[in-house]
């Protein structure tokens, strides 16, 4: 039986769901047990010559895709989630000290993630007044990184953004909304303050 149609049969019959999911996560640390991490070699695919340190958190259980591509490197102290969807990571990219990066997240060829950056695919749904917030859920939206992208230190990447090729994320910035190729942004929310002019071959201020 394949994974897909594994997901299937555990929609049918939600009991299973819940005995399955208890099984794999822990219900209060909300990461895979222990059992479930010593064989996560089998089911978490590593392209050549990548690195994960050992104090990596690796909340990865094997419901969703995690790949790292060849010759990455995840640095000491980040934390991987894929619990709520696939973490995609391509090759030759560096994911930085303390970096978070939660599913469902994208990530392209030879991108360089700076120290603290928080990357989200997940958001909590709060809107009923009446119900507690951890009472009504999340949504989650794919977050695309291309490549040749580079975020700066403590930026935040929010739920749906795409930065486009050759972009530039400034230190410190929260981006709320994808960025186009070729341009550098920063702020809060996060504003593209330069793009590059292929006619002038420079890069051009963008006035406010």
């Amino acid at each position: 039986m394949n994974n897909d149609s594994l997901k299937k049969r555990m929609k049918e019959h939600p009991q299973l769901k819940l005995l399955v999911h208890r099984f794999i996560m822990h219900p209060v640390k909300t990461r895979p047990n222990w059992w479930i991490r010593l064989f996560d070699f089998l089911y978490l695919k590593r392209g050549k010559g990548s690195v994960i340190y050992r104090s990596v958190r690796r909340d990865l259980p094997p419901f969703n895709r995690f790949s790292l591509g060849r010759h990455s490197v995840v640095e000491d102290f980040a934390c991987l989630n894929n619990a709520v969807g696939d973490l995609i990571i391509g090759d030759y990219t560096r994911i930085g000290m303390g970096d978070t990066i939660i599913g469902p997240v994208q990530i392209g060829n030879h991108v360089n993630l700076a120290q603290n950056v928080t990357v989200t695919g997940l958001n909590h749904n709060f809107e009923l007044v009446d119900k507690r917030i951890d009472e009504q859920g999340i949504n989650k939206k794919l977050i695309v990184i291309e490549d040749n992208v580079w975020v700066g230190a403590n930026a935040v990447i929010l739920p749906g953004v795409t930065l486009g090729y050759h972009s530039i994320v400034a230190a410190g910035s929260v981006v709320t909304r994808s960025i186009p190729p070729y341009c550098v942004c920063a702020g809060i929310p996060a504003r593209v303050i330069k793009r590059y002019n292929f006619e002038m071959n420079e890069w051009e201020r963008i006035s406010d």
